[in-house]
């Protein structure tokens, strides 16, 4: 559960707002990334989805603080006792940004639209177990399920609902994002800002409190760092460990920190020598010291982490039960020389140009290139790397990728054969089997047997390197109440914020 932590008391004249005529106010944030684009439907990178989750765009269902489904866009929805029918209500009076009233045919194309080939959404895998979407009438949306499908409701908290007719739009939403969220898009200045202004139709009664939400790009940590110190921004949204320990005990600042969903990771190529080979991928597991990572580059702010959160209590395998955690240079070696491959095996990591993934990088590259590998890092900008790696364009990547309150957002589209996200090429007949019987199952107990099974064959020899889960961390100036961090990111809770005079 996310825990808040008041590093300072209020002083009377502290602001961190712009304000305007009637008391008008606009949130100042300051982000350390332009958004690669704000289509909902089609966008990975964490520097879109925190300007547009929840704040510009909603789903049929929505995820609280403690990961739990709520109603989203639709206020109501019955499950048929085959579990193959879900009957969503809309919520009455509910609009779109333009004005439009949310209506069952903007979902249906909502759906359709992420199952798009053409539109090559990476969430088409989360909607895989849908047969038919209908609209009986205007407030009633109906989805038909091939088999049950348990993760469902928290599948459509991520699959926001956008106005009928961009079914075959790749490009408008990108840049004029329409949603039916409590802030709309007003305006972006590439590299400068982009603003966000109330949503005066908005459904929630009394919401949003804020006039608007500006996210200022702000590339440098120092200057962020003194910016939410002197005043000049309200919140440093989702900072890394580094960052918050700077602003640990300043004055008028306090910190919102929970576990968070997301993880560091180590992406292979199973389509390229040598990671097709699946004794060189447990090697590089085994080179890796994630105990020396959380303490090198996450200041200790986090904790080693498989392939799912320890926050998932419910679902999370303990890393004690994978063999290849326990950091061994020597063996990994010997299972490069099993594998049959000639070392120092020389490859190429492409890395996510954000601070925290940098450094990760560097302690990784030291700690295999002392156990038979010979590792070269390449920081591409932001843009190209997203590319290369939905083309599968890499030997390795080093990233970070959001997690989710159920495994199967996460496995499933990863994992499984041919899933939208799969860029490593991965195919295991025997993860997938476990993966389509555990997402049709409503068996709880079951679903977690063939959980805990995917995790320890992905541990060691899966595509990905499980590095670390952090602690997330929000700076607020204290004088901003109703804030709520969220472990996957969403900043959902900015409709529910207010700022003390």
């Amino acid at each position: 559960m996310a825990r808040v932590s008041l590093r300072s008391t209020l002083l009377a004249g502290a602001f961190a707002l712009c304000v305007a005529p009637a008391s008008a106010q606009v949130l100042e944030a300051a982000i350390d990334q332009s958004p690669a684009g704000l289509d909902p439907h089609i966008i990975t990178a964490f520097a879109s989805f925190m300007v547009v989750n929840g704040t510009i765009y909603e789903g049929l269902t929505a995820i609280d603080k403690d990961l739990r489904v709520q109603p989203g866009i639709a206020e109501s929805w019955t499950v048929a006792p085959d579990g193959k029918t879900y009957t969503f209500k809309l919520r009455s009076g509910a609009t779109f940004h333009n004005g439009a009233p949310v209506e069952a045919a903007d979902v249906v194309s909502s759906l359709k639209r992420v199952l798009s080939k053409d539109i090559a959404s990476p969430l088409a895998s989360r909607l895989a177990a849908v047969d038919t979407i209908n609209a009986p009438d205007a407030s009633t949306v109906e989805l038909k399920l091939k088999e049950p499908a348990a993760p469902l409701l928290t599948s459509l908290a991520t699959l926001a609902i956008v106005p009928r007719g961009f079914e075959a739009d790749k490009d408008s939403l990108q840049k004029q994002p329409v949603g039916t969220g409590p802030f709309k898009f007003k305006d972006w200045q590439p590299n400068g800002f982009i603003q966000l202004a109330r949503h005066e139709g908005y459904w929630k009664k009394g919401a949003p409190k804020l006039e608007g939400v500006k996210f200022n790009i702000v590339p440098e940590s120092a200057t962020r760092q003194v910016g939410v110190s002197s005043g000049q921004y309200a919140m440093l949204p989702n900072i890394d460990a580094a960052t918050a320990l700077q602003l640990k005990g300043k004055p008028n600042v306090k910190l919102a920190e929970t576990l968070e969903l997301a993880y560091s990771l180590v992406g292979m190529n199973v389509s390229r020598p040598p990671f097709d080979n699946a004794k060189v991928r447990e090697a590089l597991n085994t080179a890796i010291n994630r105990d020396e990572i959380v303490a090198a580059a996450l200041f200790g702010a986090g904790v080693p982490g498989g392939p799912l959160s320890p926050a998932l209590k419910d679902w999370a395998v303990d890393v004690k039960e994978f063999p290849c955690y326990k950091s061994d240079p020597a063996k990994a070696q010997e299972l490069l020389k099993a594998a049959g491959v000639q070392t120092p095996v020389a490859v190429t990591m492409i890395v996510l140009p954000r601070q925290d993934i940098k450094d990760i990088a560097q302690v990784v590259q030291q700690q295999l290139n002392k156990a038979g590998f010979k590792v070269e890092l390449k920081t591409p900008e932001l843009g190209q790397f997203i590319q290369d790696w939905r083309n599968s364009n890499f030997d390795l990547f080093a990233s970070t990728n959001a997690g989710s309150p159920d495994p199967d957002d996460y496995f499933y589209r990863t994992f499984r054969t041919g899933g939208s996200t799969n860029v490593f090429k991965y195919s295991n007949p025997e993860v997938d089997t476990l993966l389509d019987r555990a997402r049709a199952t409503t068996d709880t107990a079951a679903r977690k047997a063939d959980y805990a099974k995917v995790q320890k064959t992905l541990a060691c020899e899966g595509p990905i390197a499980h590095l670390t889960y952090g602690q997330l961390f929000t700076a607020l100036r204290s004088n901003v109440q109703g804030f709520e961090i969220i472990a996957n990111r969403s900043l959902s809770s900015l409709a529910d914020v207010s700022v003390l005079k």
